[in-house]
């Protein structure tokens, strides 16, 4: 939350001819009634409607593909969870880019902004843990502090070789 998410997959799905910018949260939020949220000790149930949140993310993704898309998914995926998302998408190529500015530069950003990510049971030193200590190290990983989205998005588009997972 607060790294950048959001705005670089947009900017970077529209910098791609036949692109789709798929927001994975947006399953979350299509819980209407029963959804219980992740958290740092999550409940059965929350990690099963994450899995299934992960799955939908998946299919969709991989729908689009097949039509000749190319889909810039936008989650966040961490610690044991990355790679079964990674495994439940069966479109090739796949690409990864995880944005990891520090958690100072998170700190910052979640303040500057009106949306409030932080909070309840999670902090930024918490979810930078589990990113830099709990997922595995696949793909682009970018330190994003000082850098403008614009600036990810190039380096991202010159660095695709780094990102794009083998099988």
């Amino acid at each position: 939350m607060a790294s950048g998410k959001s705005t670089v997959a947009q900017l970077l799905a529209e910098r791609l001819p036949r692109s789709v910018h798929l927001r994975g949260d947006m399953f979350r939020r299509m819980v209407v009634s029963g959804r219980e949220e992740f958290t740092p000790q999550p409940t059965a149930e929350a990690t099963a409607q994450l899995r299934l949140r992960y799955q939908a993310s998946a299919a969709v993704a991989d729908l689009y593909a097949q039509a000749g898309w190319t889909v810039v998914v936008q989650d966040v995926v961490l610690g044991e969870h990355l790679d079964s998302f990674l495994d439940a998408v069966t479109s090739r190529p796949r690409y990864l880019i995880v944005l990891a500015p520090t958690p100072e530069a998170v700190a910052a950003r979640e303040a500057d902004r009106s949306k409030i990510g932080y909070g309840g049971p999670w902090t930024v030193d918490i979810l930078d843990d589990v990113l830099r200590r709990g997922t595995p190290r696949r793909g682009l990983w970018l330190d994003t502090s000082c850098q403008t989205p614009d600036q990810t998005v190039d380096q991202i588009l010159a660095d695709l070789a780094t990102a794009r997972l083998t099988d």
